[in-house]
């Protein structure tokens, strides 16, 4: 879906720039232009990247919690 209209950002730039290392919105901002315009899109795409970067954490957490293998 397209969060920022004024740029044409989607949600899964968003993603994507979050899998690349950003992790705030005045990143965001810098580098994709969300935002920057009329600003109606700031909440959502705070909470695009809010929601990613806690999927990566919990996904992160799993797969440190998986039991060793032995052969």
């Amino acid at each position: 879906m397209i969060v920022c209209v004024c740029n044409n950002i989607s949600d899964r730039e968003i993603r994507q720039a979050v899998d690349l290392g950003l992790n705030t919105m005045a990143e965001l901002r810098r580098d994709l232009g969300v935002a920057t315009c009329c600003g109606k899109c700031h909440s959502c795409a705070k909470e695009v990247l809010h929601e990613h970067i806690n999927s990566q954490t919990t996904l992160q957490e799993r797969v440190l919690q998986r039991p060793a293998m032995t052969t």
